[in-house]
């Protein structure tokens, strides 16, 4: 009796834990020159970074505040105020960019929060350059034909390409603003190239293709979703493969063979790169998948089911514990699908202290890589 009771009440405090619980955002302070006229939202690790998503408006309340009343699970999120889109994220004084916001839920809650600056009122800020002499712009225009618009496509080359007549792996890697230079990125550089020049190891040549601004949620997403729209992520991965693929091995000495063509990205990346591989099985023999946003449809764990068997080659599954309350659920969930019907070689990486930003991955992709190749 004594144990059933132990039981009942171990479940009672269990539900009230893992229960949604009501968080309300209050803004009570804004720059003084903003228009009451912006529309205002929350962008972060519970809504895939969407910087105009309806669901995470705020709303002006009779006191000249703005609030976001959310249902979310315990756990830990990071997000940023925006007015609809990155380039009108909030700042600190003189457009200094900020970093993330964190967001503890623990039980019904309040928080109230000061907008300093948005980024938008003051110049771009001109940053420096980090990207090393071995990688340039491909294109700053390359035409999508299965999208019917154009993106920058950036290229790392090996330090002794020129002078080596040897091919080359080649790495496709998504948000390529994020990849090479900080002065592209919007919070932060993987450093790929600075890694890719240090190591001793077999060298390749990373692709870097830019992610579409506001079209991102969609590109990246291969399903429909009520929340994000029609899914262009069958569209975008046969561009990679029907259109940019062909080029990159026509104009560069590739290995151009299934073996030695990899793909990777993170958050809404790893999701359209855990669909790349899983479309393409005869095209690419790698993937990095980190950080996966696989909560936005459940419709990646049946694709898995269905095509995971055709899938023989390498995936790393990379989450930290820092990120949203799902990420790492949702990452084994599709790790052990795809171990319950391939025969792909496959490994999990859980970091207690991971965060979902890109200081973060730059400090996993080295790991990645040295898996990768081996």
């Amino acid at each position: 009796m004594y144990k059933l009771k132990f039981i009942i009440v171990f479940l009672f405090k269990a539900s009230i834990f893992y229960a949604q619980q009501s968080v309300s955002i209050k803004i009570i302070n804004l720059p003084k020159y903003h228009s009451g006229s912006s529309d205002i939202y929350a962008a972060g690790s519970f809504n895939g970074w969407n910087p105009q998503d309806a669901q995470y408006k705020f709303q002006p309340d009779d006191k000249g505040n703005y609030v976001l009343n959310l249902q979310l699970n315990p756990g830990s999120y990071e997000y940023k105020i925006t007015r609809g889109s990155w380039d009108k994220v909030e700042c600190k004084p003189q457009g200094v960019g900020v970093a993330n916001r964190v967001l503890k839920v623990e039980g019904p809650s309040t928080i109230e929060i000061n907008v300093e600056e948005w980024q938008d009122h003051f110049p771009p800020l001109k940053r420096a350059s980090t990207s090393s002499k071995n990688v340039r712009i491909m294109d700053t225009a390359f035409w999508m034909p299965q999208l019917k618009r154009k993106r920058r496509v950036w290229i790392y080359l090996p330090e002794d390409y020129v002078t080596s007549p040897k091919r080359y792996p080649v790495l496709y890697m998504h948000d390529g603003q994020n990849i090479f230079d900080d002065a592209s990125s919007y919070s932060g550089e993987w450093g790929v190239d600075e890694f890719l020049d240090s190591t001793k190891m077999k060298k390749c040549i990373v692709v870097g293709i830019d992610n579409g601004g506001e079209k991102r949620m969609s590109e990246y997403n291969p399903y429909n979703n009520e929340q994000f729209g029609t899914g262009e992520g069958d569209a975008y991965v046969d561009f990679i493969v029907k259109k940019l693929k062909p080029v990159i091995d026509k104009k560069f000495r590739t290995k151009k063979d299934r073996q030695h063509t990899f793909i990777a990205g993170s958050s809404m990346g790893g999701l359209i790169s855990m669909h790349a591989i899983l479309k393409y099985p005869k095209v690419f023999g790698g993937a990095g998948i980190f950080s996966p946003s696989f909560w936005v449809s459940s419709e990646i764990n049946r694709r898995i089911m269905k095509r995971g068997k055709k899938y023989m080659g390498l995936v790393y599954f990379y989450a930290g514990k820092q990120e949203n309350d799902s990420m790492v659920s949702d990452m084994l969930k599709a790790f052990q699908g795809m171990a319950a019907v391939s025969k792909s070689t496959m490994t999990t990486v859980i970091r207690d202290q991971g965060l979902h930003n890109e200081a973060t991955w730059r400090k996993e992709f080295p790991l990645f890589y040295k898996w990768l190749m081996k």
